[in-house]
């Protein structure tokens, strides 16, 4: 089958009917996937997890291999990629996915229900039931008999919610994706209804103080780590000014900053009694860098504040919990324009650019010369909520988009 067979039009309507036929089999493995546990951190469930989807793509006869990463060693910290793959020949149209969530506070979360057009549950949004529509894609694709130039790629991972390196980081260092043959990238983020062309880059670090314990009446003996940490915070908060003055050019959603981000105290811990000069504290530092700034030289000018304090004697431990670089990439490249004409043939709207305000794996892609972009059924504003949901038709109005996009790239010789 060929885009041409019967006209562009007529080749969308029939690829759209063929993913509705499949609706039912999408809400069923989706609701199954959230039932699946996979918080992060630790990393729950993560067997389990990628056992699930990988037979669940063996029934539709696909090629499936599954990377196993022992992260610190034990069987505790292993992490699963998945890689699978309809079509043949060189050219690479990845399709990628997470399946870890952020942990839940409530055990009811990992029930999945639909009330009204919503799908309820831990990860429904960000991103399982993205990850469904992408796989429910390649199946309405190859239950067409879609004759491809190239091969749908589904890639994985695990760790995204907490930077990627174990997952996403490792495929690309251990040459599992190779920029040679990759034509492009689309991964399921709840976007919105937009695109994502673009991500801020973050650093996250935990800060220790230490200072010297003793009761409060022996107060000039001790070391008061609390202390400490408001001078250092002060020259932060002065810093944070200076960085938070930055505008990125790329679009962001409305009611979304340009600017540049210093957080401080995300967690903060202080102390053991009332009674007693604290020799510990400890807080959390959040920078999100926009693609404009270079990510390497943020990073020095920030730890060169600690630097300074350590010259005056101050203790300080860092431990970096998350970093990633910035990225963007252009709204002009073959894969954005027939993104943009397969979401308006499927919704009738035309998709706004914007960028992602927080770190995004588009850009393990696009530090490898692979043109990737964020379009999902979720909304961002649900992400990692207590009530997330998924809209159910924007699940399949989705996959229809990913299925379409692929066609289109990997048409065959008579295709357009």
């Amino acid at each position: 089958m060929h885009l041409s067979d019967s006209g562009d039009g007529a080749q969308s309507r029939k690829f759209k009917k063929k993913v509705h036929g499949l609706r039912r089999e999408i809400l069923r493995f989706t609701k199954d996937l959230i039932g699946i546990a996979t918080e992060n951190p630790p990393g729950a469930k993560y067997s389990e997890c990628i056992e699930f989807i990988s037979a669940r793509l063996k029934d539709f006869g696909l090629r499936t291999r599954i990377i196993k990463i022992s992260s610190h060693g034990d069987r505790a910290h292993r992490r699963y990629c998945l890689l699978s793959s309809y079509g043949k020949g060189k050219k690479k149209l990845y399709f990628h996915a997470h399946y870890d969530v952020v942990p839940g506070t409530d055990a009811k979360h990992f029930k999945p229900y639909i009330r009204g057009n919503k799908l309820y549950g831990r990860g429904a949004a960000d991103m399982k039931g993205g990850l469904a529509a992408m796989v429910y894609a390649v199946r309405a694709v190859q239950l067409l008999n879609a004759e491809l130039d190239g091969q749908i790629c589904l890639v994985i991972v695990p760790d995204e919610e907490t930077g990627g390196k174990a997952g996403s980081g490792h495929l690309f260092e251990r040459g599992y994706i190779k920029k040679e043959d990759g034509i492009g990238m689309l991964m399921p983020e709840p976007t919105s209804g937009t695109i994502w062309n673009a991500c801020r880059g973050a650093l996250s670090l935990s800060v220790k103080i230490r200072g010297k314990p003793v009761h409060v009446v022996l107060h000039k003996d001790g070391v008061n780590a609390f202390e400490q940490m408001v001078s250092l915070s002060a020259a932060l908060l002065k810093y944070k000014k200076t960085v938070e003055r930055r505008k990125t050019k790329y679009a962001v959603l409305p009611g979304e900053s340009r600017n540049s981000i210093l957080m401080l105290g995300g967690l903060c811990q202080c102390g053991t009694n009332f009674n007693v000069v604290p020799g510990v504290c400890k807080f959390t530092i959040e920078r999100r860098i926009n693609p404009e700034e270079n990510f390497a030289r943020q990073k020095r000018r920030l730890l060169a504040i600690f630097d300074r304090f350590r010259q005056t004697g101050m203790k300080i431990d860092l431990e970096i919990l998350q970093e990633g670089e910035s990225a963007g990439v252009s709204p002009d490249s073959a894969l954005a324009r027939v993104l943009v004409r397969s979401v308006g043939d499927v919704t009738g709207q035309r998709p706004r650019f914007n960028m992602c305000p927080g770190l995004l794996e588009i850009r393990y892609y696009l530090q490898n010369g692979i043109p990737a972009y964020a379009y999902g059924p979720g909304l961002l504003a649900k992400a990692h909520n207590p009530d997330e949901f998924v809209q159910v038709e924007r699940m399949i109005d989705c996959a229809s988009v990913y299925g379409l996009t692929a066609l289109r790239l990997l048409a065959g010789k008579d295709g357009s």
